[in-house]
């Protein structure tokens, strides 16, 4: 509606010629444009320094330090174990009838006082 209440007139050719497609069609490609993302700055290829050679380096630490667990505990540098004496075996003698006693004993203990 305009100013005056009435309803603005129709442009009755607008969308009929072939510029006013490939002009709008322009202004959306540099609408498009001005939104990508700027071109890369990085190289395609990282760098040595900065991908391989500290991922050489914490491998070689690694191995380093496994080589020198593997030293500290190899157990030749362990004192020989203490051989204790071996005891005699006494042969006993116990009193006829005492399994039996242990079964009844088992089955029955005593009273507590």
């Amino acid at each position: 509606m305009d100013d005056n209440g009435e309803l603005t007139s129709l442009d009755t050719g607008r969308w009929t010629r072939a510029e006013d497609y490939i002009q709008s069609l322009l202004r959306l490609r540099r609408a498009r444009r001005a939104h990508l993302p700027p071109p890369r700055t990085e190289p395609e290829t990282p760098r040595f320094s900065l991908s391989t050679l500290p991922f050489l380096a914490l491998l070689a630490g690694l191995g380093v330090m496994a080589v020198a667990i593997a030293i500290a505990a190899w157990p030749g540098n362990q004192p020989p174990p203490v051989v204790y004496a071996a005891v005699q075996a006494e042969r006993g003698v116990a009193p006829p009838g005492w399994f039996e006693d242990a079964k009844r004993e088992m089955h029955h203990p005593p009273a507590r006082d």
